[in-house]
């Protein structure tokens, strides 16, 4: 069969994967946003169901105060003995830190968090022999980046042994991401290096011991896209491997879709690719020709299986604790959630505070070419949609009350310059709020009484990781905010709508 990469659309990078019950079960990075640590499940390979998140308490993920890109970084999900855990890291939070949490029912609720004593991201779970080991990247003695790994009590979290160096790597800058494997006599390690930008790439050695010496593959990096100069699928690395229940080996990793041949920039976020993995006569692994591609012909997956994107998203048919997700902390009686109707009353904070709690709720942008449309009632303040990188990187389609007056505005937020595009007067409360777009431009629109009038549009390229910076991707936001805070302001008659 023939199946395209990314096989998980939009904002999901850092994907780990396991197999488990006759399942695959793959986790991916949340940072800021609440709930924490989306959670996928396949039956073949290439298509993908969200069924969670992992945290999904305040007491697994504090966010008040986290900056944006700050939070949750790489998870890791692991199944030994009849259960799941799944390791990550809260960065720049005071209760952060590496830590793990593990559940027995992996479509119900996750444990309190357990912390390791050992420092750096991306942290890892390998198990032998009853045994748990933990590993993150990290630095020596000599301040090199290296690969660290200690051996503890999976109950309490607490180091029965040192963090020792396993791997310097290949010399690539930013060492990360390391899983280990036993597959046959030896141990694997696998990690990424170069950044997680256009140098991206996934190296490993072997070794015969646990602890090493790692000898590294003559051939790194195995997998990188970093000379396809001008091809869609970029910054490919941060994988995890995996053998299917007919032997087959691949690789999951993260990938971007540049929007245009000719302009590297990507705003849709860091994306979940597959790649067909072999191994050698010599127990080494290859990737094909060692880069990831958009389409890949493969007779590892059965013909029957076809692979399908979800392309439109409605407050139907989605559910309010799974595809949907708030900003840092968030204030549950701010939100009433109805079948078809969503009401939003307003926070202390806006869209453009740092670190802010805005009330706010959103989904990652799948797809370049989009149709949206919601139908909103403004009681009070201001309410709208945001096409949302972060609190300098956004623009705003939204009803406005002002002196028992109303408008429809569009705000472009680009790092300092907070501009006012264009406005509408409108007779009355309620307004049909449009964004179109296709990889290069946003179009922003409303109808009133059926007419519509076109407000103007903005780049997507100003909202990408090469502008704003970052490690997220679009997040397609329902807010409200201004006013007294004291009123619902509601959404009906949501569509997001992919076009490809």
């Amino acid at each position: 069969m023939t199946y395209k990469n990314p096989v998980i659309r939009g904002y999901h990078p850092d994907p780990s994967i396991c197999r488990a019950n006759g399942k695959y079960f793959l986790v991916t990075s949340s940072f800021q946003f609440f709930p924490g640590v989306t959670l996928f499940e396949s039956d073949d390979l290439v298509n993908w169901r969200q069924i969670g998140y992992c945290l999904t308490r305040e007491s697994q993920l504090p966010l008040d105060n986290t900056g944006s890109s700050g939070g949750i970084y790489a998870p890791t999900i692991r199944f030994n003995g009849g259960r799941f855990y799944m390791v990550t890291t809260n960065v720049g939070h005071e209760r952060g830190g590496n830590f793990y949490v593990w559940t027995d029912d992996i479509y119900g609720e996750w444990s309190e968090p357990v912390f390791v004593e050992q420092g750096g991201i991306d942290p890892s779970l390998y198990f032998e022999n009853g045994r748990a080991y933990f590993m993150s990247n990290g630095t020596d003695t000599d301040g090199r980046n290296v690969i660290l790994q200690c051996e503890i009590d999976i109950v309490t979290g607490k180091k029965l042994s040192e963090s020792k160096p396993l791997w310097h790597g290949t010399g690539g800058r930013y060492l990360e991401a390391p899983h280990m494997y036993k597959i046959g006599k030896y141990y694997y390690l696998m990690a990424a290096e170069g950044g997680t930008e256009y140098g991206h790439m996934i190296t490993y050695a072997r070794s015969d011991n646990l602890w090493g010496p790692f000898v590294p593959y003559a051939g790194n990096p195995v997998i990188t896209n970093r000379n396809l100069g001008g091809y869609e699928l970029q910054g490919i690395g941060h994988g995890d491997l995996l053998q299917d229940e007919k032997g087959n080996w691949w690789i999951y990793a993260l990938g971007f879709r540049q929007i245009h041949k000719w302009m590297t920039y990507h705003h849709l976020g860091r994306e979940t690719c597959l790649i067909p993995v072999t191994f050698n006569e010599d127990a080494w692994f290859t990737a094909g020709d060692g880069t990831a591609l958009l389409t890949v012909e493969t007779n590892r997956i059965a013909q029957t299986v076809v692979q399908q994107f979800q392309n439109e998203f409605t407050f139907a048919n989605t559910r309010w604790n799974r595809e949907w997700q708030f900003m840092r902390s968030h204030r549950k009686e701010n939100y009433f959630f109805g079948e078809d109707c969503l009401k939003i009353k307003s926070s202390g904070d806006t869209l453009d505070v740092p670190a802010g709690n805005p009330a706010f709720i959103g989904l990652h942008q799948k797809e370049f070419n989009m149709d949206l449309s919601v139908k909103v009632k403004t009681l009070d303040g201001e309410a709208g949609v945001t096409v949302y990188m972060d609190e300098n990187h956004h623009y705003d389609l939204a009803l406005i009350k002002s002196n028992d007056a109303y408008k429809v505005i569009l705000r472009l937020n680009i790092g300092d310059i907070k501009h006012e595009r264009a406005s509408v007067s409108v007779a009355h409360n309620e307004a049909r709020l449009l964004i179109r777009s296709d990889a290069i431009n946003y179009s922003f629109g409303c109808a009133i009484d059926g007419k519509e009038t076109i407000l103007g549009t903005a780049q997507t390229k100003y909202l990408s990781s090469e502008v704003a910076g970052g490690f997220t991707g679009v997040i397609l936001g329902l807010y409200s905010q201004g006013g007294g805070m004291l009123l619902f302001n509601e959404f009906t008659d949501f569509m997001c709508k992919y076009l490809v």
